[in-house]
């Protein structure tokens, strides 16, 4: 398993159990006929966002907006720029941001005010990863599928300049690829 310039830190299998217990952890929060209303920031979270729909296993909205940090490389640019917006207003909705990773925290900071601003009955947020070691700014983290060390991560819809998506899996690059 496996390519060059890859070492597997999460399995598929050990992704999908947890997301399993994530959907258990966030349905607490939300009673019948408070069904969340999913934003899940483009692209990253596309696959994530997908397999977590389905272990809710429950009536669900969803939006997806497109932002940016990030130039061609792996750190961070530290401004965030809207490529695409909600189409769907979150006023008076239960909103629940769907994030692939969380570093610097600076985006989901600004995508949590934004959203605040637009007035939701609620407004909570669940990433896959988490790396607290690199935050920059204090953020809001409800639920998290694992935290990681500052290592550049692909895999699982995170990329690499658009490479490596499509692994089932959570893969550290090796810096010399």
């Amino acid at each position: 398993m496996g390519s060059p310039g890859l070492s597997v830190l999460l399995t598929a299998s050990e992704i999908g159990q947890r997301l399993d217990e994530l959907a258990v952890e966030v349905n607490r929060h939300y009673p019948p006929g408070r069904d969340p209303h999913l934003v899940a920031v483009l692209k990253g979270s596309v696959v994530f966002l997908a397999d977590f729909m389905r272990a809710l296993g429950r009536p669900l909205t969803m939006d997806l907006i497109a932002l940016s940090s990030y130039g061609a490389g792996t750190r961070s640019t530290g401004v965030v720029r809207v490529l695409k917006d909600l189409k769907e207003d979150p006023a008076g909705r239960d909103v629940l941001i769907v994030e692939d990773i969380v570093d610097s925290g600076r985006t989901l900071a600004w995508l949590r005010s934004t959203l605040k601003g637009r007035r939701p009955r609620s407004l909570r947020s669940v990433a896959l990863l988490d790396k607290p070691t690199r935050r920059q700014t204090t953020v809001a983290l409800e639920h998290v599928g694992f935290t990681i060390e500052d290592r550049f991560v692909v895999g699982y819809g995170l990329d690499l300049d658009e490479r490596y998506r499509e692994l089932p899996y959570v893969a550290v690059l090796d810096q010399d690829t």
